[in-house]
């Protein structure tokens, strides 16, 4: 493992830096979490923060302590590597957790209900039991919206609703039904499957309260003043479509002048609001209770919200690549086939093309208690005037892993002190990180930052 690497990043969702293991519990719930969410790195040794490197004095006996701490605190057993890490004239322990396929893990001292953590952003959070059943589901490869609701019959569904939706595509049969799961056999009964109940049932708000919209327009960049909003309780496919629409309705549209006539064209791509709410829709978790789905439209930016968090096993760096985890299988099938899902794992990457081909940021995602939010700017991006040093140092940091003060004072032809100006400037806006033992470290070096977790 090359430190220098990892110092590039921030922590997040699957990097953690610890001065030292004063606090073992701490540690353990980390690692914990690390291993039943998405996988991560402790690194001992580094002051959260600053990201000072301290070192851990006497580095094998504190190897074996996490080894032993490891092994005897945590259930079912866990077994991390655990490397030394030499840097200049000292040593840091990293440990590494990967994606457990014994999980849910938990803390001894609180047993399997109170101990197990998963891993939001860089904090550590209780799992409750809605989130440990869903990891007990991962590892037995289950999809929520699978499993068969054994009280009731398959004339729960609106069949009719349903076939009428396909009937755009094609004749949809009972063993069509049967295909996509929305219907399952169970004890020789046809009965729905959550997912088939969540899609048509005629009676699904008694069962699953929060599976619908809410929507709603506000003055504004806050949540203070609600100038319009909708309940949509619609069959999930309708309700996208009708998510759409009220988003839409409440986008404001650009003149733009032609040739010949006026040309319009949205703030937001209709692509990008499309695959966002496509999305909260089909990866939503709704076996957690308490909140709906929820579009919020400001001045200044959209925000969807959906119930629960990412998959276990991805990061949001995952999804931004197209790699894909789906929640809902049931739901995922039938909203491909109702061609409302055009390629399966491009969403974002269409959305966030969208948006950035049309001179907006790219979305923001974020994970948010037990929530999932896509946040979608309406202000158009600015191009600042390119500043050709700091374009020098970016390009030249590009080519190789780090430079020294010295050296990017000698590439941009400036003094020591206007250099280290310039590179305080880059470090604050996120783009370089210092990597070294604290600002007054005469030898450290300086790298391109990296995507936070």
């Amino acid at each position: 493992m090359d430190l220098a690497s990892l110092l590039r990043r921030a922590e997040g969702k699957t990097l953690e830096y610890k001065r030292d293991l004063s606090s073992t519990e701490t540690f353990l719930k980390t690692i914990i979490a690390f291993a039943n969410t998405a996988g991560g790195t402790v690194v001992i040794g580094i002051e959260n923060g600053t990201k000072r490197v301290r070192g851990v004095p006497d580095v094998l006996s504190a190897e074996e302590r996490v080894a032993n701490l490891i092994a005897d605190n945590i259930r079912p057993q866990l077994i991390p590597d655990i490397e030394v890490v030499p840097w200049r004239k000292l040593n840091v322990l990293a440990v590494q957790a990967y994606p457990s396929n014994t999980r849910p893990h938990h803390l001894v001292r609180l047993g399997p209900e109170n101990g197990v953590f998963i891993r939001v952003g860089s904090t550590n959070r209780r799992a409750d039991p809605v989130q440990i059943e869903e990891l007990r589901r991962l590892n037995r490869m289950d999809s929520f919206d699978e499993q068969p609701v054994e009280d009731l019959s398959s004339e729960a569904l609106d069949f009719s609703a349903a076939s009428e939706l396909f009937s755009r595509y094609r004749n949809i049969t009972a063993e069509g039904f049967r295909t996509l799961r929305v219907t399952t056999e169970h004890h020789g009964r046809t009965v729905p499957t959550i997912g088939g109940l969540l899609l048509f049932g005629r009676t699904r708000l008694e069962r699953f309260p929060d599976a619908w919209v809410q929507a709603g327009r506000f003055a504004g960049v806050d949540r203070s003043r609600l100038i319009d909003s909708v309940e949509i309780r619609s069959y999930l496919p309708h309700a996208a479509e009708e998510a759409i629409s009220f988003v839409q309705k409440h986008l404001q549209r650009e003149t733009l002048i032609g040739t010949v006539r006026r040309q319009y064209r949205w703030t937001v791509p209709p692509v990008a609001i499309r695959e966002a709410v496509i999305n909260a829709i089909v990866h939503a978790d709704y076996a957690q209770l308490g909140s709906p789905i929820r579009i919020a439209v400001f001045d200044n930016r959209i925000e969807l919200d959906n119930p629960g968090l990412l998959p276990f096993g991805l990061t949001v760096e995952d999804i931004q690549r197209g790699v894909s985890k789906l929640r809902n299988r049931v739901i995922g099938r039938v909203f491909h086939e109702l061609h409302l899902i055009e390629q399966w794992g491009s969403g974002i990457q269409r959305m966030a093309t969208a948006c950035v081909d049309a001179g907006l940021p790219a979305p923001a995602l974020e994970e948010l208690g037990t929530h999932f939010r896509v946040a979608i700017s309406t202000a158009r991006t600015e191009k600042t005037k390119s500043d050709s040093k700091d374009d020098l140092i970016l390009k030249q940091l590009g080519k190789t892993e780090s430079l020294s003060t010295a050296e990017i004072a000698e590439l941009i032809d400036l003094s020591h002190r206007a250099t280290l100006t310039r590179l305080r400037s880059l470090s604050e806006h996120g783009v370089i990180v210092e990597i070294g033992t604290g600002p007054h470290d005469p030898r450290r070096r300086y790298a391109l930052a990296q995507s936070r977790d």
